[in-house]
């Protein structure tokens, strides 16, 4: 199988099944002589791992990360860089009896469709598990975005019917919601709407079911320039990082969709003198103008759908005995995706950063 590679120059392969023996990933193109260790990645890997809350899967896992390959004397080589994290508490029990009967919302037909054979326990490659090695190396490329001055943070602002309100979300600084989403389990930075998202995602769960959600990613410190006129925008292939994550099935860049009912008049930023700087007054266009950032804080949106895994009964087909049948899904999964999203979804937007900001140093060298 091919796609397990995401990026040019600085390259992320992850590998591994959710009930596997591990899963993990391997970097290349890290720069030599950064700072980096072990905790500076588990610190990212905590923020994703499950068992966290009533929220999350009840699944136990450390999820502790081993450095293999591409550190020495507690910096980066400049070598391909090895991370493993070792599964521990799997049980595969729970999938056995439904290995002839693809899941409604997950990959299992496809999966099975394509290569004619599929590790259907846990999802296996295509499981919500594989994001270990994403956050992995996103914590390897954040750690190298510091030295530039670039952040990332992501925050839920919907769960089901419930909305961050957007005048309280307005007041708040970058530093503020990155601080206000590790006040609460749904990683809201509306402190008041969080309890209420607590309450939507804990009545679905009651009733053996789920829900979805809306994440905003919010970038700031990205200078002007990055990015491809063609096919290489950045925000093209910021959408295909985000897309990439599993339950993924919409995004917006800027104020996104709202585009189509606004005159040009509205929904263009006019440019206007900061000192000696270039900035724009508004942003609907979320930072980028013609696939090339602007130097403005990047804004998108990912809609998060409800997961898949429920225990209610579902109507499927019997592959084997080619009918009609129904299954109610066992084991332990997330009610809800999105709060776990964040971490994934801030490793993802660090990893095409990295990725830009290379080829543009690139660009700019000179004999």
């Amino acid at each position: 199988m091919s796609g397990n590679t995401f990026g040019k120059l600085f390259q992320v392969t992850t590998w591994g099944e959710s009930h596997g023996k591990a899963v993990g990933v391997v970097i290349d193109g890290a720069l030599p002589n950064v700072l980096l260790s072990e905790a500076d990645i588990q610190k990212e890997l905590d923020r994703r791992k499950p068992g966290q809350n009533a929220v999350s899967s009840s699944r136990l896992e450390s999820d502790t990360v081993e450095i293999l390959s591409g550190v020495f004397e507690g910096k980066t080589t400049g070598t391909p860089i090895s991370l493993i994290v070792r599964n521990a508490d799997h049980d595969s029990s729970a999938y056995d009896a439904i290995c002839d009967t693809p899941r409604p919302g997950h990959a299992d037909f496809g999966f099975k469709t394509k290569f004619g054979i599929y590790d259907h326990r846990g999802g296996g490659r295509s499981s919500g598990r594989e994001t270990v090695g994403r956050v992995a190396a996103g914590a390897v490329a954040k750690k190298i975005l510091q030295k530039f001055g670039i952040d990332v943070v992501c925050h839920v602002v919907q769960i089901g019917h419930v909305q961050a309100d957007p005048h309280v979300l307005n007041a708040l600084s970058f530093d503020d919601i990155s601080q206000n989403i590790s006040k609460n389990s749904v990683r809201c930075a509306d402190l008041k709407a969080a309890e209420l998202m607590e309450k939507e995602v804990l009545a679905a769960k009651e009733k053996g079911n789920s829900v979805g959600g809306l994440v905003e990613g919010l970038i700031r410190g990205v200078p002007a320039g990055l990015g491809e006129p063609v096919f290489d925008k950045f925000d093209a292939d910021l959408a295909k990082a985000i897309m990439s994550i599993g339950a993924v099935k919409g995004f917006e860049i800027g104020d996104g969709f709202k585009a189509a009912s606004c005159s040009g008049s509205e929904f263009n930023d006019a440019f206007e003198m900061n000192g000696s700087t270039v900035q724009t007054k508004t942003n609907h266009a979320g930072g980028i103008l013609g696939g090339i950032t602007t130097g403005g804080l990047i804004r998108f949106r990912a809609a998060v759908k409800p997961t898949p895994s429920i225990s209610v009964p579902q109507k499927t087909v019997d592959l084997k005995k080619k009918k009609d049948t129904e299954i109610v899904i066992h084991g332990r999964h997330d009610p809800v995706i999105a709060p776990r999203f964040v971490p994934v979804g801030e490793a993802m937007a660090a990893i095409v950063i990295l990725d830009h900001l290379m080829r543009q140093k690139a660009l700019q060298l000179k004999d």
